[in-house]
């Protein structure tokens, strides 16, 4: 029944009777906060009662998934006992009941970076509400790299905020070691499982299936393509067949900011970019001249989102270096920490970034949830209701 409980302080193996409690303790009425997991798993928000905290438990039924995947989920749940970062998104409770898997984490309220996209910012997002959330991505794959780990999965569906405005990285299923036999090998030729979702932000090393491999710089492509999907709300490479999109990126050209033409990155210098920095710092967006409106303002008064039509110099350089085709001229995720463009991230506030979430607000619970009762033994789910159904995508 059991797999492993994650506490503050180490870990600690539950009994049957613990899971039970913790199921007790759980709110019965679970509400629905999404899907995950190639669609197989469901993202529920519920309550903890003893502290009245909110979490999100994602639950897989082990029935429906092939041998590929539970080694997914096995994967998954091993490195979260393995790892540990601030802007990781681990689990703090997983074990089995029955055919269903249990995987319980903090609840990330404001949820990924791609809902927030589709539902309040179409056009793309502030500059740097975009440095705040990159900034906490190179973190965690700074970390992730030195533990010698690639993610493979870098996009807007993985990166996850939390109530009190704290960027994770999800996604552990796609992580692949590059650790063998106490060494770590210069590059990996494992292609990652479902890859035909990923193809967008995937590399061309490592579309290319080659004898040279890709390693954890793969990582640092991907995120220049999440810089672009962040920028304009939209995807490149996303509405092109798969051999065409192959072809563009072995070509090293790319469709990204909404201010240029798609082009070829070794005539990026003779660009001329906007030194205006139109959105480039707090104060400058439309966003941020809202701060003296409220969360709960009418409609009407809500500004529309940025859509900035000038970027900063910086931005146009940190996407330009992230998607270089050369694996070997693209910086590492600590070089990159020290980019000019995450420069307005330590002049400011984690509360001065998410105002710039504006008119987002984070998800809560229903006014006056029901009282739990003690869960019976089941192969079966609790029965999700709700009165505030949200429908987002939780890519775990």
């Amino acid at each position: 029944f059991l797999l492993q409980f994650e506490e503050e302080q180490g870990l600690s193996m539950l009994t049957l009777s613990s899971i039970l409690a913790v199921r007790f303790h759980l709110q019965s009425t679970l509400w629905i906060a999404g899907r995950g997991f190639n669609n197989l798993s469901q993202v529920n928000m519920a309550r903890y009662i003893p502290t009245g905290q909110l979490v999100a438990v994602k639950q897989t039924n082990l029935d429906e998934c092939t041998e590929e995947e539970l080694l997914q989920l096995m994967n998954e749940v091993l490195l979260s006992r393995l790892f540990r970062h601030s802007n990781l998104l681990t689990s703090r409770l997983v074990f089995s009941s029955c055919c269903q898997l249990w995987v319980l984490t903090p609840l990330m309220a404001y949820g990924s970076a791609d809902t927030l996209l589709r539902t309040y910012f179409p056009d793309g997002m502030s500059e740097s509400l975009i440095a705040y959330l990159l900034h906490g991505v190179l973190k965690a794959l700074e970390y992730l790299h030195r533990m010698g780990y690639v993610h493979r999965g870098v996009k807007a569906s993985h990166i996850l905020l939390s109530g009190e405005g704290r960027v994770y990285l999800s996604g552990l299923h796609s992580v692949y070691s590059m650790m063998r036999e106490g060494k770590r090998m210069r590059a990996v030729f494992d292609m990652p499982h479902h890859s035909p979702a990923l193809l967008p932000w995937l590399s061309p090393e490592l579309l290319r299936q080659d004898l040279h491999g890709y390693g954890v710089k793969s990582d640092i492509y991907s995120l220049g393509i999440v810089a672009c999907e962040l920028v304009s709300g939209r995807v490149p490479f996303q509405d092109m067949p798969p051999t065409q999109m192959l072809l563009q990126k072995l070509r090293g050209s790319h469709c990204c900011l909404l201010d240029v033409a798609p082009f070829p990155l070794g005539e990026l210098g003779g660009l001329k970019v906007s030194r205006s920095g139109v959105d480039s710092g707090i104060g400058e967006s439309v966003a941020t001249g809202s701060l003296s409106h409220s969360a709960t303002a009418p409609p009407t008064d809500r500004p529309q989102s940025p859509a900035p039509k000038n970027h900063s110099v910086t931005l146009h350089n940190l996407v330009q270096l992230c998607l270089q085709q050369q694996p070997e001229r693209r910086p590492s995720a600590s070089a990159l920490l020290t980019h000019a463009f995450f420069k307005q991230v330590k002049r400011h506030t984690r509360d001065s970034f998410l105002s710039l979430m504006y008119p987002a607000v984070p998800l809560t619970s229903p006014e006056d949830p029901p009282v739990s009762c003690p869960p019976a033994p089941s192969c079966h789910a609790p029965t999700s209701a709700s009165t505030d159904t949200t429908e987002a995508v939780w890519d775990f």
